[in-house]
C-alpha cells in the first residue's frame, strides 16, 4: 500500500493496486477489478494480509453506517453525440 491510507467510501479518486487488481473507491461503492496471485512465498503473504486489510476496512465502514437493502440504479442521461 502507499503513504495515503486507502479510505473506503471517502472519495471519488482513490486507486489501489495489488498485484494486477485494481480497488477503485467511490462514495457508494467499491469496485474491484482484475487479479491477483496469492503465491506461498513473502509477496503472497503480503498480497494477503493487504486483502485482509482492505475488506477489513470496508466491513468496518459498513457496519458503521445505516445502509438501505439496496441502492436504486444510477441516473441515467442521454446526451448528443458532439461528432456528429
Amino acid at each position: 500500500m502507499s503513504a495515503h491510507k486507502f479510505l473506503p467510501f471517502a472519495n471519488e479518486s482513490d486507486v489501489l493496486h495489488i498485484g494486477a487488481l485494481m480497488i477503485e473507491n467511490r462514495v457508494d461503492r467499491i469496485t474491484i477489478s482484475g487479479d491477483v496471485d496469492v503465491t506461498v512465498d513473502q509477496t503472497g503473504l503480503a498480497r494477503a494480509r493487504q486483502l485482509q486489510q482492505l475488506l477489513a476496512d470496508v466491513v468496518a465502514q459498513l457496519e458503521s453506517r445505516d445502509l438501505p437493502k439496496e441502492l436504486p440504479p444510477p441516473a441515467v442521461q442521454t446526451v448528443a453525440n458532439p461528432f456528429e
